[in-house]
């Protein structure tokens, strides 16, 4: 993409993602993640109403009676963006591609950050850490956010989105809230990484997909293309039984990638290319309040 055209994108995102974030989003992110970033103050007794999510279990057990922790809210935030830059994401049937919508997810997410007064850092990943970008505070780094999230060209196509959240719990020392944006195309099992960076960070999970993934149109044969491995082959779409088969694999992998949050404690939500990621974020940020 040639500069002239990154610097012309990323005003358009700019201007579409800052009016979300000013017109919608303000007050549902502060809400959503304002209790996220507290400091641990003092314990008291379990009242009636309280989270039991807070409750300190080593007094609990000491005193034979519940104990919840005392936070105080911290200033300001930091958030980090973790953004799947793998192969996969380079594709779109309808809309756009998935890796267009994660970048405006992305933005949107930024600029509601900053307003919060919040600073924000980067995470690129593939199958390795492609980038760090520390976090800071301005617009002036979250338009140099904006034009890496466009232009970035990762050194590999593959997925471990294992490797990245045990990078965030290494190198990230104090609690941040972290937005996990990926397809979820990956073949291991990153359950144990993801639950270990959730009980010291706020992880919350936000997937992009393309309905073709999920639903094949029948057109008849035709050639596809791991974009991770570069495998090539050809699918008789026209048949009723392939479409089944690969309907009936998305319905499991996405139960198995839900099975993963329910364990891990994380939150999520899932959006379509076609849809309206505002609304998806909207009912994450519902959920959290």
């Amino acid at each position: 993409m040639e500069t002239s055209d990154i610097l012309k994108r990323v005003r358009q995102i700019e201007i579409k993602t800052r009016g979300l974030s000013n017109n919608i989003f303000a007050g549902e992110y502060h809400s959503a993640f304002k209790g996220r970033g507290m400091a641990f103050s003092e314990v008291r007794e379990y009242q009636y109403g309280d989270d039991i999510r807070d409750i300190e279990w080593n007094v609990t057990a000491r005193f034979n009676k519940p104990y919840v922790k005392v936070f105080e809210e911290e200033r300001e935030l930091t958030v980090m963006l973790l953004v799947d830059v793998s192969g996969s994401l380079n594709f779109g049937t309808t809309v756009q591609m998935k890796r267009d919508m994660l970048t405006e997810i992305a933005a949107t997410l930024a600029f509601s950050a900053i307003q919060n007064n919040d600073k924000i850092g980067v995470i690129f990943f593939s199958d390795r850490i492609e980038k760090f970008i520390p976090p800071k505070k301005g617009r002036k780094h979250i338009l140099f956010i904006i034009r890496e999230l466009l232009d970035f060209q990762p050194q590999s196509q593959r997925t471990d989105i294992g490797q990245a959240v045990e990078h965030l719990t290494k190198a990230i020392k104090r609690r941040c809230t972290a937005f996990l944006l990926s397809d979820f195309m990956d073949r291991k099992d990153f359950r144990i990484p993801l639950t270990v960076a959730n009980r010291k960070h706020d992880v919350v999970a936000i997937q992009v997909y393309d309905r073709r993934i999920a639903e094949l149109p029948n057109i008849g044969l035709i050639k596809v293309r791991d974009a991770e491995t570069g495998f090539e082959r050809f699918l008789d779409t026209g048949s009723r039984k392939v479409r089944q088969a690969q309907a009936q694999w998305w319905k499991e992998s996405q139960q198995r990638l839900q099975d993963t949050f329910t364990r891990s404690n994380v939150d999520s939500v899932s959006v379509r290319t076609d849809q309206d990621y505002v609304s998806a974020l909207m009912s994450l940020f519902a959920l959290r309040s």
